[in-house]
């Protein structure tokens, strides 16, 4: 398994925020009609916009960052890049043609911000304390509280 550097590794951190700002969109729009729906999809992906631009800054901050024990977390990260769940057939977002219900678009959401969390979380240990990595971290967190939340309304109204 190839170790990522750590600009490679918050390289996959602003292509993940782009592919959440691209689902949303699109969640947002095909799901148009349905009450709050679309507001929830549109304020997420203002947020993965939000998140791209900040990974980018910091992957000028840490280009040459020596990080004690960097082989071990970017194993981990390749890891968690590689498996099923970011590639496979399940992968974290769907296509538009396995998203049919708002139910789906929302259990893809939660899926993906579960794992962009997890790699997160992941940076910020190797990075200590990074107060940029920290805001995102908590904000991922929000995301998942809201999604949630709107997963749990969904079925209550079923």
């Amino acid at each position: 398994m190839e170790n990522f550097s750590i600009t490679e590794a918050i390289e996959q951190a602003v292509q993940t925020e782009r592919l959440g700002y691209d689902f949303y969109n699109q969640m947002a729009e095909k799901f148009k009609d349905d009450e709050g729906i679309p507001g929830l999809f549109k304020m997420l992906s203002a947020k993965e916009l939000e998140h791209e631009k900040t990974f980018s800054g910091l992957k000028e901050k840490v280009r040459d960052a020596e990080i004690e024990g960097w082989e071990e977390f970017s194993q981990y990260l390749r890891a968690i890049v590689e498996s099923a769940f970011f590639l496979g057939k399940d992968k974290a977002l769907a296509s538009m043609a396995d998203v049919k219900t708002v139910g789906d678009a929302l259990d893809y959401a939660l899926g993906f911000e579960k794992e962009s969390l997890l790699y997160y979380i992941e940076i910020g240990n190797a990075l200590k304390d990074n107060e940029i990595i920290n805001e995102i971290i908590n904000e991922e967190r929000s995301h998942i509280i809201q999604l949630g939340k709107s997963r749990e309304d969904l079925i209550s109204q079923t």
